[in-house]
């Protein structure tokens, strides 16, 4: 069987195609256009202009289905429409001017999905997950291959950026503000009052990039993918606005996160909060998270039942 999840993100629309064969998936490639659907999020309700921009990105999508003949089609949406304050009405326009069926997945669910689908193959049988995305990070506590704790924080690197950034890159002062928000919202998160862990599972656009330019900067194997939790800050205060952009940097960030320019920044300084907060040495990045997490939870699972 051949599937397209249709990833509806805050900062990134994503469609990944998959044959699903035997209980085992496999990507067959990948499009995304970087929406920015956070940004149109105006006095908490989405503005007409975004869901015009998202409707005619997933009109391509079908057309580009259509052609291949392939059917089964899933689309979902996080953070950006979920806490639309008009998600109901906006995502009927979509479905009505698409013809896709949009399911609006709740914090939580995103949460499970991400672990799932980022733990499938993982040695780790205890940890932290967390995926920083546009409007909101899902952070997951797990012991024995199960969930103890999880949660959705309203942070995200998007949301973070529209409110503080006055320019592409960051000021010390607006890193600041971001860090201080940050800290506030976790400290808020009773739940994980107690955990202290060394290693985080990262998944998502932030920890790609992050891992991205980690590797760059310090020289690390382009096949790299773990990192120095403390190395973090570093990264941050290279790229702050104040600090005089050189054309060293410049060429980094053109050719690590070109597509991320206005968000990396505000996405490292929440994954530096959490990292200190969790006193984790460790950031392990997987390119599996919430899609593939919802076909083995919500496509294969119950296609086992049946």
């Amino acid at each position: 069987m051949i599937h397209a999840i249709i990833d509806i993100g805050s900062n990134t629309v994503r469609m990944a195609i998959y044959q699903i064969d035997s209980g085992r998936i496999e990507m067959l490639m990948k499009k995304k256009h970087m929406v920015g659907l956070a940004a149109y999020l105006k006095n908490g309700e989405m503005q007409q202009q975004g869901i015009d921009k998202l409707c005619e990105v997933l009109n391509e999508f079908k057309e580009f289905l259509s052609s291949f003949r392939i059917t089964d089609i899933t689309a979902f949406t996080t953070a950006a429409l979920r806490n639309a304050k008009n998600s109901q009405q906006a995502v009927s326009q979509i479905v009505q001017r698409t013809g896709i069926n949009v399911r609006v997945i709740s914090g939580d669910e995103e949460a499970v999905f991400d672990f799932i689908g980022a733990t499938h193959n993982l040695q780790d049988d205890s940890g932290l997950l967390i995926d920083i995305g546009g409007a909101s990070t899902e952070v997951v506590f797990y012991q024995n291959h199960e969930i103890v704790e999880k949660t959705s924080l309203l942070m995200g690197s998007l949301s973070f950026h529209t409110k503080y950034v006055e320019d592409i890159l960051p000021s010390t002062a607006e890193i600041a503000d971001m860090r201080a928000e940050a800290q506030q919202i976790i400290e808020e998160s009773e739940e994980f009052a107690h955990v202290s862990e060394a290693h985080i599972c990262g998944v998502g656009g932030t920890f790609k990039g992050a891992l991205a330019l980690y590797n760059e900067m310090f020289q690390q194997d382009h096949h790299n993918k773990l990192m120095e939790a403390d190395k973090l800050e570093a990264i941050i205060q290279r790229f702050s606005r104040d600090n005089g952009i050189r054309q060293q940097d410049t060429i980094v960030l053109l050719k690590t996160v070109p597509e991320r320019l206005n968000t990396i920044i505000p996405g490292l300084v929440i994954a530096d909060v959490l990292a200190r907060r969790f006193a984790s040495k460790t950031i392990a990045y997987s390119n599996s998270g919430v899609r593939e997490g919802y076909i083995y939870d919500q496509i294969l699972s119950k296609a086992e039942q049946k």
